[in-house]
């Protein structure tokens, strides 16, 4: 059975206090690296100016100025550190640099500064964690969601356990660092050395929310993995004691393996998807509507009226018919990329890398679409599916109209 030591996470030493105000009444601030923890920058300027002390050599324990600035978020103190000597690039005894401490605490001002001034995001300690690893460790989803977007850290890079951040989100149980992850595309799937997903990991700690966002953003083949003992999440979640976890798992794979796209032939009618059908409907009926009633010789003589609502329907028919295709096959206004949205150069914006010749435009993939997508997409689904609903009903009107009403010509 798989287990996590604490020992792998980021060990970091942190200040019992939280707010530089109440240490500066219970503290008695006595070194530079003492300014820095605690973000008095008068204190810090005297002690490099008047006293010459160094800003660029770690404490007893390793640990540097700069380290202590960047974990509770003093930018203007970080910033100061690096004019007089800091080195953005300096590590402690797990190789552990600033950015890994702004990671901590989500120091995102900080951080910024950091990256502005060289500082590597991909910069890695002796397990192999980054800054994007520590951040979802630790739940910092702005931090997270900032360092991707802005400075396009890698977001689903394994440490040397082969967990990437989903893993550690998942273990943590951050469902919102979960949920911004996938929104990049994380792949879920992933399995560490151990042979674990996400999923396994949430499962293992009895993370319910973390469950439940995985199970709905993934497919049936993540509860059927298994890790290198042999188990399932549904299993791990059992053994750990975590029933209802293990509940709602053995409950979501029975729900796959009951869906009507999993027997027989309907597997294949839901592989080719609901786009073709759809405008097959539409356009039988329109065709079927204008050989009944337009171009029927057995029924009393069309009038002007009822002739010019039937071609003004079949106008409408033809012209949703041809906005159908239009919407299907033609690029949205989102731009592509050609390596995803991890290496856009304008990353900042919720651009989305759409193929719209792969089949899951056509399958109902909708975690790969953007939200105005999805909303566009169901306008229009549901007004073709009324449209096709009132042509049938007008089709039997116009034949009662046409029979008991002639206009004479």
């Amino acid at each position: 059975m798989m287990s996590l030591s604490s020992s792998s996470e980021i060990e970091i030493i942190v200040s019992k206090d939280n707010t530089a105000a109440a240490a500066a009444e219970q503290v008695v601030i006595a070194d530079v690296f003492g300014a820095c923890a605690y973000g008095d920058l008068l204190k810090l300027t005297k002690f490099v100016q008047e006293d010459g002390a160094s800003l660029s050599q770690p404490d007893g324990n390793g640990y540097y100025p700069l380290q202590w600035a960047s974990l509770n978020n003093f930018a203007d103190v970080a910033h100061y550190i690096i004019q007089h000597g800091g080195d953005v690039h300096a590590v402690d005894n797990v190789r552990q640099t600033a950015l890994h401490w702004a990671a901590v605490r989500g120091s995102v001002a900080a951080a910024d500064v950091l990256l502005h001034n060289g500082a590597r995001v991909e910069a890695a300690d002796v397990n192999g964690y980054r800054a994007v690893h520590v951040a979802a460790q630790y739940g910092q989803t702005s931090f997270l969601n900032f360092i991707v977007a802005k400075y396009h850290a890698d977001f689903d890079v394994p440490d040397n356990d082969g967990r990437t951040p989903l893993h550690w989100a998942a273990y943590k149980g951050f469902a919102d660092t979960i949920r911004l992850l996938l929104f990049w595309d994380a792949f879920q799937g992933k399995q560490d050395k151990e042979g674990c997903t996400p999923l396994h990991w949430a499962a293992l700690r009895g993370n319910l929310e973390a469950c439940v966002v995985l199970i709905h953003a993934g497919t049936k083949q993540e509860l059927l993995v298994k890790d290198s003992a042999g188990f399932t999440p549904a299993q791990i979640a059992a053994d750990r004691g975590h029933h209802h976890v293990s509940l709602i798992l053995s409950n979501a794979l029975r729900g796959h393996n009951s869906c009507w796209k999993d027997k027989g032939w309907m597997n294949k009618v839901g592989d080719i998807g609901y786009g073709p059908i759809l405008f097959c409907i539409v356009f039988v009926c329109t065709i079927i509507f204008v050989n009944s009633l337009l171009f029927a010789s057995n029924l009393v003589k069309v009038t002007a009226v009822v002739g010019l609502w039937g071609w003004t329907a079949v106008s409408l028919s033809a012209s949703s018919l041809l906005m159908f295709i239009r919407c299907s096959s033609k690029d949205p206004g989102y731009l592509k990329t050609s390596g995803g949205i991890r290496n856009n150069a304008d990353a900042e914006r919720p651009l989305v890398t759409i193929d719209l010749i792969n089949s899951a435009n056509w399958t109902g993939n909708w975690s790969q679409r953007c939200p105005t997508c999805k909303v566009l997409l169901k306008s229009f689904l549901y007004f073709t599916y009324n449209w096709v609903k009132f042509l049938g009903k007008l089709q039997f009107a116009f034949l009662w109209f046409g029979a008991n009403f002639t206009l004479p010509l």
